[in-house]
């Protein structure tokens, strides 16, 4: 079977995430290791090459002239890597698995069948089993090995996660393309408290990512429904009854048709949250596991990258 290739350093796949980054803490969370291993990495690099490979701005790094560089030779070394492990793993085959998987609500509404047609296309006999849980009880069925992969909003880090991608995603407000807000591009929490609001139970995590401003002693809004569920939210809202708050998830159709639209928040510059996957620590990780994770991870990336181009900076 063929496992992940290891064939260049570590500082090697710091380096490449920080450069994609802009910063070394936002690397450091998406590689779910300390932000000082970074440094230490970038640091060995630098001492290996002979000369700075980042300039450090307050708005973050910067690639230097000999930083570039380094990026071209090791872009073509990561390609060079992957594409080998395509031709060996086509060579060889995943004749068979199966993969169980334990998601939260919103993402098995349009990213997850996305994502089971490129698995069932390129491994047609690996075959997935589907949970859908409250994000509480993610961690319990990965650990306990009732599922090989977790996909959850903000879980807290734990010693017996592994975190094996990590996307970032706006939290916006939901309203009808008639509501008096529509016409904005994007809105500050405020704003949407001057009207009904459709808000999640405390427990789902984008209320969480709230929570600050619903304590706040400015706020004053009119809450007039509390649920759980996200298609009772997003049918309420389609109705007209007020405004909701949520990621891009779960509502890809109803924006794509203009039955609904997303309007990001501004509040502290933008509300993210971040979309992990997770596997048990120190599992071994069987091959099909290992290729539906690879391609859940890049069709997170994907969206990611979508949604940034598709919004900017806020402001």
């Amino acid at each position: 079977m063929v496992r992940r290739l290891r064939f260049h350093s570590v500082s090697v796949s710091y380096f490449d995430m920080v450069q994609h980054c802009g910063s070394i803490r936002e690397a450091a969370r998406r590689l779910n290791v300390a932000s000082s291993a970074v440094n230490r990495q970038i640091l060995k690099l630098e001492d290996d090459i002979g000369a700075p490979l980042f300039d450090r701005l307050s708005s973050g790094l910067k690639l230097t002239p000999a930083g570039e560089l380094f990026a071209r030779h090791i872009g073509v070394v990561l390609h060079d890597v992957e594409r080998l492990r395509s031709e060996l793993e086509a060579m060889e085959g995943i004749r068979a698995g199966h993969v169980e998987l334990i998601v939260a609500e919103t993402l098995a509404v349009d990213l997850l069948p996305t994502v089971l047609e490129h698995m069932h296309a390129r491994y047609p006999r690996v075959s997935v089993g589907v949970t859908v849980s409250g994000s509480q009880g993610i961690p319990q069925a990965i650990i306990s090995g009732a599922a090989d992969l977790g996909l959850a909003f903000a879980l807290p880090k734990h010693e017996q996660l592994q975190q094996l991608a990590l996307g970032h995603f706006r939290l916006a407000a939901i309203v009808p393309p008639n509501h008096p807000l529509a016409d904005k591009s994007q809105v500050s929490f405020g704003a949407c408290a001057d009207y009904d609001l459709i808000l999640s139970k405390p427990e789902i995590s984008t209320r969480q990512r709230l929570a600050p401003l619903l304590k706040s002693a400015h706020f004053s809004g009119r809450t007039r429904l509390e649920t759980a569920s996200l298609e009772l939210a997003k049918q309420m809202v389609v109705r007209g009854r007020g405004v909701a708050f949520q990621t891009a998830f779960g509502i890809e159709a109803q924006v794509a048709a203009g039955e609904l639209k997303m309007l990001p928040l501004t509040d502290s510059g933008g509300i993210f949250c971040d979309l992990g996957l997770y596997m048990s620590s120190g599992r071994y990780i069987p091959a099909a596991v290992d290729a539906f994770a690879r391609i859940l991870t890049d069709e997170i990336l994907r969206r990611e990258r979508h949604e940034a181009s598709q919004f900017g900076a806020l402001g």
